[in-house]
């Protein structure tokens, strides 16, 4: 008999395939990396041609995201020598900080809409998904299929729309008025998901519990969620990112109080025009909550999207 396996791949395979997975790795980063790096160049080296791969780290991105600065004269600049390093990078350049810039508030408000946002879609669309799986509910397939077709139309079909009934019911511009629109798109996605997760749960779990003495309630709270807690944590990423990274309802429906991260950041301009530096820094102050939020679900991502994909 043959040592080779179908089932097990050879050493060769495997270097061939862990190969193709660094280089996949490397290309998908090096954006990602670029964009990074370019936050911590000074405004020259990040326009310069060709681009600068080696330059000497700076600051000035991320003092000039966060800081609004005005030009003075070079007699008021000597006689108000800077007090610490950020206003010494301002000053190198002529100029003084008149105060914080808008930045933070914009991204305090992405924190807000989006985890907001994801945080009613998934408890929704996990009370409704637990309906749909346990219940026998009046025409589920159709149902089911409306609820999928809100997700088939694009954002700009439906905008004028939503901007209409925003206005006349008050929630333009307001944190409320994004989350619930936030939670009406991601509900579809949220619903769908959690019912394939919950359909894989057997019944007769939540069967032994009531016969212990459970109410249905305290079976689905005790029985079902953890069991869907991998499947609750990957639909809860899968929202979150879509609220987090939306633009196009949060140009046309917001422009000051609730404005997000995503329509401010192109209008960061510098003393020449675009202040790319300080546009990249706030991209890369931006990928982070997402990213950690995914590093710590991580474990259940991994469980959840292969969740079902084997069947007894």
């Amino acid at each position: 008999m043959s040592g080779f396996s179908i089932t097990e791949p050879s050493g060769r395979q495997k270097t061939i395939a862990g190969v193709l997975v660094v280089t996949y790795a490397l290309i998908t980063l090096l954006p990602l990396l670029w964009i990074i790096g370019t936050g911590f160049k000074s405004s020259s080296d990040a326009i310069a041609y060709p681009p600068k791969v080696v330059f000497e780290p700076s600051l000035e991105g991320y003092v000039n995201l966060f800081t609004t600065q005005t030009r003075q004269s070079p007699e008021y600049l000597e006689a108000n020598p800077p007090e610490n390093w950020y206003e010494e990078i301002v000053h190198d350049k002529g100029m003084v900080i008149a105060g914080a810039s808008r930045f933070g508030e914009r991204f305090m408000n992405s924190v807000i809409i989006g985890f907001g946002s994801t945080f009613l879609s998934v408890f929704l669309g996990t009370l409704a998904a637990y309906a749909f799986s346990r219940f026998r509910v009046p025409l589920k397939d159709d149902l089911l299929f409306f609820i999928l077709s809100t997700r088939m139309m694009p954002p700009i079909a439906i905008a004028i729309p939503i901007f209409l009934m925003f206005r006349a019911a008050g929630l333009s511009d307001t944190h409320a008025g994004m989350i619930l629109l936030y939670t009406a798109v991601n509900l579809s996605l949220s619903v769908w998901l959690l019912k394939g997760f919950i359909d894989e749960i057997p019944r007769e779990y939540e069967e032994a519990a009531l016969i212990d003495g459970y109410t249905r309630f305290q079976a689905f709270r005790k029985v079902v969620l953890p069991q869907a807690a991998a499947g609750i944590a990957s639909t809860a990423i899968f929202c979150l990112i879509f609220a987090w990274n939306e633009y196009a309802f949060a140009v046309l429906l917001t422009s000051g109080t609730a404005q997000t991260a995503p329509p401010f950041l192109p209008t960061i301009i510098g003393v020449g025009g675009r202040d790319w530096p300080a546009v990249a820094a706030g991209v890369t102050i931006f990928l982070l909550p997402v990213m950690v939020f995914t590093i710590l679900l991580r474990r259940h991502l991994l469980r959840g999207i292969t969740f079902g994909a084997v069947r007894k």
